[in-house]
């Protein structure tokens, strides 16, 4: 019998489209600290399929085509979803994405809902949020301090 999902697999892996693969792969090592895995090449500067690691989970990625209705943001011109991916030590991981040259568009602090966050744009416009939970907050809690946030 085989697992499903395959042994070393989270349940939902975002698949995300680039234009240029192979640079992405080499920013996000850099910036964000991934490790490569698999990655099948398709030819000059084309990825049909590359698996990124951090820890026990993994992010998929490949050259957008479209035809078969993949697209990077950058040929998009906007974008249609954010990763969010939880590290041990948000603080030095922060300095190394600014260390790469990432794009920081929210710098580092402490989040009402318990994270220690920071916002990011990779090198092709995908969103990427690197969190680090400090405290535990009561739903409750959350819910005050949203509402007390709205209200300013």
């Amino acid at each position: 019998m085989v697992d499903n999902p395959p042994t070393g697999n989270q349940r939902i892996i975002p698949y995300l489209a680039y234009a240029d693969a192979p640079a992405a792969v080499e920013f996000l090592c850099n910036a964000y600290g991934f490790e490569e895995g698999l990655l099948m090449e398709m030819g000059e500067g084309v990825l049909g399929h590359a698996e990124l690691h951090l820890g026990d989970n993994v992010v998929f990625l490949a050259t957008a085509f479209e035809e078969m209705g993949h697209a990077s943001p950058k040929d998009l011109g906007s974008v249609h979803a954010q990763v969010m991916v939880y590290v041990d030590d948000v603080d030095a991981h922060y300095e190394r994405a600014k260390g790469a040259g990432a794009e920081i568009t929210e710098a580092i602090a402490d989040q009402f809902y318990g994270d220690r966050t920071y916002r990011t744009v990779d090198l092709e416009g995908h969103h990427w949020t690197f969190s680090q939970h400090i405290r535990d907050v009561s739903p409750e809690e959350m819910k005050a301090a949203a509402a007390a946030m709205a209200q300013q």
